[in-house]
Order: C-alpha cells, then structure tokens, then sequence
C-alpha cells in the first residue's frame, strides 16, 4: 500500500504548552509505518469560544503513512493520553493538554461516527491553515480553494509565530 499524506494539528493550553506540543511531535516519529515529512513553527492564540482559557499553542505536522485513517487516528488519541488528556471530563471547546486531529488524509473523504476528513471546521481556523501553508505550500484543496484563499477568508484572529516579535 503507497503511503498517504496527512496533516495533523496539534494544540495545547494547560501546562508548558509548547514542551507538549514539541514532545507531540517528537511522538509522532515513533507512529508505526509512519514518518513525519513537516514540522510547522509553533503559533501563539486565544481559544476559540465562550469558555474563558489560557491561549494555544499551536502547530501542524505533515506526516507520510501507511495506517488507515482510524488506525491512526487511534494512534493520535493513545498520544494524547500519554501526555493526560482526559477526553470524559473536557467541555467542548474547554482547554486541554494536547489535541490532535487529523486534517487531511490524502484525497479521502471519511465521514463516520469516529473520524471526519477533511476536519469540518479547518477552512474557518487560521491557527490550522498558516501551519499548512508553512509546510505544505500554497496547495489547492478541492471543494476549498487554495490555502491563501482559505486564510483571506477565515474570521480574524491574532496568530502569532513563537521566536518572532
């Protein structure tokens, strides 16, 4: 079976969010049949939603795999519980030690009770979309657009690039 590209985000903001997110990515190498191609900056922002909360840190990983999609989207969820994340006590939208969520699959579709691909809220997240720029390119997304479009019309939001003024 060829190997897929994959994008996945990562956020954080309980704890020292960017270790977590770098120690993320540093576990995202050791995914069987999988290798990480793309690591994005890290991206200071306010939490989205009406549940008062530190920022994120953010970033976008882009990864080559063989795994199925749920495969490695459970994976991801075994990641996320080694750095605790407790998925039954968390709000939607509340804050979290660390969240990954897979982006894009290569070209699928997947639309099921455990797993949506593409992400059904990534064209409206600028905190997603500049890290896929970083690392993937300008690439058309059909049914989207090009990530630049996709970013000229996501709602506003500060993003701010950890290591730049």
């Amino acid at each position: 079976m060829p190997a897929e590209e994959v994008f996945v985000a990562l956020g954080s903001n309980i704890g020292d969010s960017a270790t977590i997110v770098e120690g993320a990515f540093d576990a995202l190498e050791r995914i069987r049949d999988t290798r990480v191609t793309g690591r994005s900056a890290l991206y200071r922002c306010a939490a989205i939603g009406e549940i008062p909360q530190d920022d994120y840190i953010n970033a976008v990983a882009r990864l080559e795999t063989t795994l199925e999609p749920l495969i490695l989207l459970l994976e991801l969820q075994a990641i996320e519980h080694a750095f605790y994340r407790r998925r039954e006590s968390e709000q939607h939208w509340g804050p979290r030690t660390l969240d990954l969520d897979i982006i894009l699959f290569g070209n699928r579709e997947i639309d099921d009770s455990h797993l949506h691909v593409p992400h059904p809220e990534f064209q409206h997240r600028r905190f997603v979309l500049e890290p896929m720029l970083e690392i993937g390119g300008d690439r058309f997304l059909p049914g989207y657009g090009s990530l630049s479009y996709l970013i000229a019309q996501a709602p506003a939001l500060e993003l701010h690039k950890l290591g730049q003024p």
